[in-house]
């Protein structure tokens, strides 16, 4: 090729100024814990929208500069703002002192189902480091299951320690890094999207700061999404089920991936959740650790848990029955959108996403979880398919926080009404950005038609 003929090189500007950008953030988000500590959830509210306006500001960036220099100032930019919270004390949740619990226990022997963390039996495991920060400690033998305990083992056998639990999770982010970068190639999207998830603020926080199992949980999700969409329809659903055996959030791909009266598909779910269970059944039902307690404790078993219900009943005081109904109709809708999906015409790759982002969603929105890390989920989604409710529910997750007294945030109710209002206005404009034809319903050849006519258009 003649040098009149070479394509015209990509200028420098656009590049320059990502890496300035996420220098910025870096920094932002390293200040963060004090700023948070100092001014109140007002600072990690901001944090949270530079972070989403930054990720907004790098996809244009991206799109002007040459994809593999805007690709590795991505992932060089996503490794710094971790790093900036790799160290950081886990002020905000306390559960990965558990998680390196568990692993302790298990590595001595121990089923971790068996014994509370004060029982006297489990006396000689503990330290000054992390048995005091233990959560429950003399309530609760373990909440976590079988593929959550085997990550605690695992991590734990290289180091029992905070920052050596949250460098494994840190691990789990770099293969979801991978998984997403192979399902944007597969679904044609420029790779440079993986800064939705790379630069989000939520696993930023939730993972190199406080150091969440959920993305464990996450990766085998999309992991399975991925084969999946190869067509290894059974090898995806023991995926999501070992996912869902870290966080059963997980299980709602199964629709997604199950063909009408496909047998196979529950069978080889029920044998991976049996063989995963299997070196904890000495305890029989033990197995189920905290989880009878976690509903009551959440709220969920009254009912008082449910955002919907909560504001309701703080308007308008106790209503009869209110609990059983929300239930029954969450039940209904959840269970009917997974029909949907089940049994969708259109086998598309468009339409697999379209269906668990919205399953993910709606399941979240009605679950209400008052945790933010419960969002986690809705990120990696975020990067293959856009949404404004993912957007909402992700980046105004802060407002779930406590925060220090004296800094005029507002209260508990306050915060869950302007969440609650928002994440309906979201969902309300993801709904009218559908078609007039539900995209789940459309047929392989009409969907292939519409791609030819037009561009499509992502809810």
């Amino acid at each position: 090729m003649t040098a009149a003929a070479q394509p015209p090189a990509r200028p420098w500007g656009p590049i320059l100024w990502l890496g300035a950008l996420a220098a910025v953030l870096a920094g932002l988000n390293a200040a963060g814990p004090r700023l948070h500590l100092t001014c109140g959830g007002w600072a990690l509210l901001a944090i949270f929208a530079a972070g989403g306006a930054g990720i907004l500001i790098a996809l244009r960036l991206a799109g002007r500069a040459g994809m593999r220099r805007a690709l590795a100032v991505i992932l060089a930019g996503a490794a710094l703002m971790r790093l900036g919270l790799l160290f950081a004390e886990p002020y905000l949740s306390t559960d990965i002192y558990r998680y390196v619990w568990d692993g302790r226990v298990q590595a001595a022997g121990i089923n971790p189902y068996r014994y509370v963390p004060a029982a006297p039996e489990l006396a000689h495991l503990r330290d000054a480091a992390i048995f005091p920060n233990i959560n429950r400690a003399d309530t609760a033998p373990t909440i976590y299951p079988p593929a959550a305990q085997a990550v605690f083992l695992a991590v734990t056998r290289f180091g029992e320690s905070v920052v050596a639990m949250k460098l494994g999770l840190i691990a789990f982010e770099a293969a979801m890094v991978v998984v997403l970068l192979a399902l944007l190639q597969r679904l044609g999207q420029p790779p440079t999207r993986v800064v939705v998830y790379a630069w989000h603020p939520l696993p930023i926080w939730e993972i190199a700061g406080s150091g969440h199992i959920d993305i464990a949980m996450c990766v085998l999700l999309m992991a399975g999404l991925l084969v999946f969409l190869g067509g290894r329809t059974l090898l995806a659903g023991a995926l999501v089920t070992l996912g869902a055996l870290v966080k059963p959030t997980a299980l709602l791909a199964l629709p997604v991936f199950w063909r009408p009266w496909n047998w196979r598909l529950p069978l080889i779910v029920a044998l991976t959740a049996v063989l995963a269970y299997l070196p904890y059944l000495s305890v029989a039902s033990g197995v189920l650790g905290y989880l009878g307690g976690y509903v009551d404790e959440e709220g969920l078993a009254s009912g008082r848990g449910f955002n919907v219900l909560w504001l309701l009943e703080s308007v308008a005081g106790p209503v009869p029955g209110a609990q059983r109904v929300y239930i029954a109709v969450a039940a209904a809708v959840v269970v009917g959108l997974a029909l949907a999906v089940g049994f969708r015409r259109d086998r598309s790759d468009e339409a697999a996403l379209a269906g668990l982002g919205w399953l993910l969603a709606v399941f979240l929105i009605l679950v209400s979880p008052h945790y933010p890390w419960y969002f986690l989920v809705l990120v990696p989604v975020l990067a293959l398919r856009s949404s404004a409710t993912a957007w909402v529910l992700t980046l105004a997750a802060p407002l779930l926080y406590d925060s220090v007294e004296g800094t005029g945030w507002p209260g508990y109710g306050a915060r869950i009404a302007l969440f609650t209002l928002a994440t309906a206005a979201a969902l309300a404009a993801d709904a009218r950005g559908l078609r007039w034809r539900n995209p789940l319903n459309r047929t392989v050849g009409e969907t292939h038609e519409r791609r030819r006519d037009r561009p499509a258009s992502v809810p």
